[in-house]
């Protein structure tokens, strides 16, 4: 048995903030959804192979229905017709979202500079965080988790409530 320090009752005593429990909880389990369309989307599968293992990151549970995933990974080229779909998906998904853009495709349009591929996906929805390469490898894959995870954990949870975050999402034209 421990003992307490004298005229210790237990009470109000807390090691950590309330946010930053929930921050390591929500960065530990990040459900993620793939948007794959072309050569990133293999990228994508060979990180969640056994040779790279993204479900040491806490992610190895892939969701594909958007209700149930918090993290959206947008790899490969849009085209301005799946644009809407893409947006659709986007607003399905659980609060709080997170996206990643995966390689120059998603990230802004790639090679294709066309009338018919959209220039960056954050014309539609926002992102957290890109991932350079065409396609990139693994690692950088890994490293745009690891990024969203430092941003996950440090993430207030007011954030979402804020004015300038609501100002944000009515750039976008999501209420």
């Amino acid at each position: 048995m421990v003992e307490m320090p004298e005229g210790y009752s237990g009470e109000g005593f807390h090691a950590t903030s309330f946010d930053k429990v929930v921050g390591l909880a929500r960065k530990n389990s990040l459900w993620p959804l793939p948007f794959a369309t072309s050569c990133c989307g293999i990228e994508f599968m060979a990180t969640m192979g056994s040779n790279y293992d993204l479900s040491r990151f806490g992610s190895e549970r892939m969701g594909f229905t958007p209700r149930q995933c918090d993290m959206l990974l947008v790899a490969g080229t849009i085209a301005k017709k799946m644009a809407p779909i893409l947006r659709q998906v986007y607003l399905q998904m659980a609060e709080p979202r997170w996206v990643i853009a995966i390689g120059a495709c998603a990230s802004s349009g790639g090679i294709f500079d066309s009338y018919s591929v959209l220039q960056g996906i954050d014309q539609v929805i926002p992102v957290d965080v890109y991932v350079p390469g065409c396609p990139p490898r693994p690692e950088g894959i890994l490293d745009g988790i690891l990024k969203l995870q430092d941003i996950v954990q440090n993430e207030s949870l007011r954030r979402r409530s804020s004015p300038v975050y609501k100002e944000l999402m009515t750039s976008y034209g999501i209420q």
